[in-house]
């Protein structure tokens, strides 16, 4: 198959490389298509065997209780993969056990890789399964030893033997030698040609099993950033869950990194992945609105931002997730600047408040400071929360282009918010005459905080007006 591999298996206390641990290694090194040395042993992870763990692979506690730990077993294990392929059943698997083990010894794996569930794909296109159950029945194989590592390991290498009598040497070599330059670091399950994935800006979308994502991303360079995701999945727990469950990758260019931005924002909201938390619909914004009356009580109100007009952004200071983030930001604002906690809404009461009484308050409660400065105090300390205003006397757009493939987004917003984005003249003009009963606006916080960078710092030029 290859001129030098070491076909290789291990058993595991559980599933995560980077906090399960190794029970047991078996590995049978092959040169020149000969069986040159075979190795296997129990290991000590140091931890316990979960009980469906225990009854899987039949290796308990007891068994690994004298058994070497992996640092004892690290070297005859390097010895035997040096100058080899590192050939498995989801290869990914225990090359990712292996590299955090050999991690926590401050060392290193250097080691191409390929997994046969990929390589029985190849071979066998027209079966629907590829996982060893599968394998053992299709081909008639047996084995006593299923789930214990040299068992295994006997099972892919009899499975190779059939591949070979069936498809011939050189159908087995040619298969085996495209997914080595391909890399194994691919998740066996995945369905989606990664070389068909664009290296330019846009957003994927990777599914499981089911009609909703996992997870959505951007990047100005996709294939690359989906190659990131199942690279780190041996270091990154979030990785590794993704890696396991992914089957297909679905994606949608754009002309360049806003327009990606954009619509990863717009399609985490709407579907809502399981894996993404930083976008997701976030439905208790609320921020402060300051009554312009220095003497009123309470100066300030909290409001939903789902019930604000976009044009009263202005108006508005700091955008908050909940009320309960609101009210300990206004707390911290309170005790940083000496401001009046009756004043400010935040105790019930009359006359001086406790802080005045401690020193922490200026005293507008008390009669020492007038309502007025005491007022002016709390707009500079809000000052920098304020929500800015939107700076166009109506709708804009902003034209992306990206001189590589020659695609062009115009993004369209007013107060704040995304509209649409349109991709020739004449949906843009069809744009400008829409004016008509559109609906409110929404505030999406993550586009206000976007539009912020992008569109105010945008090239001269590449922002014109509809409206």
């Amino acid at each position: 198959m290859l001129p030098c591999y070491v076909l290789l298996d291990l058993e595991t206390t559980g599933g995560n490389a980077t906090v399960d641990r190794i029970t047991e290694i078996a590995a049978v090194r092959v040169e020149g298509g000969a069986e040159v040395a075979r190795w296997s042993t129990l290991v000590n992870p140091g931890v316990r065997i979960p009980p469906f763990i225990q009854s899987l692979t039949g290796i308990s506690d007891a068994m690994v209780q004298t058994a070497p730990t992996f640092d004892e077993v690290a070297r005859p294990l390097l010895d035997i993969l040096d100058g080899a392929v590192l050939v498995a059943h989801n290869v990914r698997f225990d090359h990712g056990f292996i590299v955090n083990e050999l991690q926590r010894l401050d060392r290193k794996l250097q080691i191409k890789t390929l997994c046969t569930v990929r390589l029985s794909r190849a071979l066998y296109p027209q079966f629907k399964s590829h996982g060893l159950d599968a394998i053992l029945s299709r081909h008639g194989l047996q084995t006593l030893a299923r789930h214990r590592a040299m068992g295994d390991v006997d099972v892919v290498l009899a499975w190779l033997d059939i591949a070979r009598a069936e498809l011939g040497t050189e159908a087995l070599e040619r298969a085996a030698q495209q997914l080595l330059q391909g890399s194994a670091s691919l998740p066996p399950q995945l369905e989606t040609a990664v070389h068909d994935i664009p290296d330019g800006p846009g957003v994927y979308l990777m599914y499981g099993e089911g009609p909703l994502p996992l997870y959505i991303g951007k990047s100005i360079t996709m294939r690359k950033r989906v190659l990131w995701h199942f690279q780190a999945s041996a270091r990154v727990a979030k990785e590794m869950r993704l890696v396991q469950e992914v089957r297909r990758v679905e994606w949608r260019e754009t002309a360049g990194e806003l327009g990606a931005l954009l619509l990863e924002s717009r399609l985490v909201k709407e579907m809502q992945p399981v894996l993404n938390r930083r976008l997701r619909s976030e439905k208790q914004l609320c921020a402060w609105r300051l009554d312009a009356d220095p003497a009123a009580r309470p100066l300030l109100e909290l409001v939903r931002m789902d019930a604000v007009d976009s044009a009263e952004l202005g108006q508005l200071y700091g955008v908050y997730r909940s009320k309960r983030q609101a009210l300990e930001s206004l707390r911290e604002l309170a005790t940083n600047h000496s401001l009046c906690p009756q004043g400010l809404g935040l105790e019930s009461g009359k006359g001086a408040c406790f802080a005045s009484q401690i020193g922490q308050c200026k005293g507008v409660c008390a009669g020492r400071e007038s309502a007025t400065v005491h007022h002016l105090r709390l707009q500079l300390a809000l000052a920098a929360q304020r929500l800015q205003a939107w700076p166009y006397r109506g709708r804009v757009a902003l034209r992306e282009h990206n001189a590589h493939n020659g695609r062009t987004d115009v993004h369209i917003f007013d107060q704040w918010c995304h509209l649409a984005t349109v991709q020739d003249e004449e949906a843009l003009a069809s744009t400008r005459e829409s004016r008509g009963d559109a609906a409110p606006l929404a505030f999406d916080v993550d586009t206000y905080r976007l539009l912020l960078k992008r569109l105010l710092g945008a090239p001269q030029g590449a922002v014109f007006p509809l409206d």
